[in-house]
């Protein structure tokens, strides 16, 4: 079983409510620190964010719908990279994905890429929302294909705010069968147990977001534990 600090060098510790203020955004922000997360994921307005050394911040972009045109995700993204994003958890348009209209998914997805520098001084990596929950397993597998295919580092479950859930163990395993060891997957949405977390890592997930990360690393044994 991995370790509580092995677990929380996976975790993106998550602040996404929209009446979170900039003081709570910076509390998160240390309590990643605290906790060992890898990052503090957090809305763009709450941008910049000061987090610890080792601490790296993630952004939101068009959050939670995804509902927006590419040209205004892509400008968010910009933002957001500018006032010192390290990351950007972009939401894609499910309309489309529902029409089966992927290269236009591609297309939003490359437009958000471009405006997010995958090399070079400050690389800025690209995870992609497909709201799982809310797609067949085939609609799934064609959103991870378009998100490869535009550059995306990683593909995510969930935002966390969709009426039809967050992520599922079915969900991870076939987004890792579909994307194998090229991208990452983040399992993101309703996971809130040691156990839950465990079995996200099992099906694949390489990253977890939480925004109740101490209650799920205090489920794990100590690091020193035999």
């Amino acid at each position: 079983m991995p370790s509580r600090r092995e677990v929380a060098r996976l975790v993106d510790h998550t602040l996404l409510t929209p009446e979170a203020t900039h003081r709570q955004v910076a509390d998160v922000a240390a309590e990643a620190g605290e906790l060992g997360a890898f990052a503090v994921c957090v809305s763009p307005s709450r941008l910049p964010v000061e987090a610890p050394a080792g601490v790296r911040v993630a952004a939101v972009c068009g959050f939670p719908t995804g509902a927006h045109a590419p040209e205004i995700k892509a400008a968010e993204a910009a933002r957001a990279v500018s006032d010192d994003a390290d990351e950007i958890d972009m939401v894609v348009d499910l309309g489309l994905v529902r029409e089966g209209r992927f290269a236009e998914v591609e297309r939003e997805i490359r437009a958000v890429r471009d405006v997010c520098p995958p090399a070079g001084e400050r690389p800025v990596l690209l995870k992609v929302i497909i709201e799982s929950a809310a797609l067949t397993d085939a609609e799934i597998v064609a959103c991870c294909e378009a998100a490869e295919r535009a550059g995306a580092d990683f593909v995510k479950t969930s935002t966390g705010f969709h009426p039809a859930g967050g992520a599922s163990v079915h969900a991870v395993a076939l987004m890792r069968r579909t994307v194998g060891d090229r991208l990452g997957v983040k399992a993101s949405g309703g996971i809130r147990t040691a156990e839950a977390a465990l079995a996200m890592i099992d099906a694949g997930a390489t990253r977890l977001g939480l925004s109740g990360t101490r209650a799920v690393l205090d489920g794990l044994p100590d690091d020193d534990a035999s």
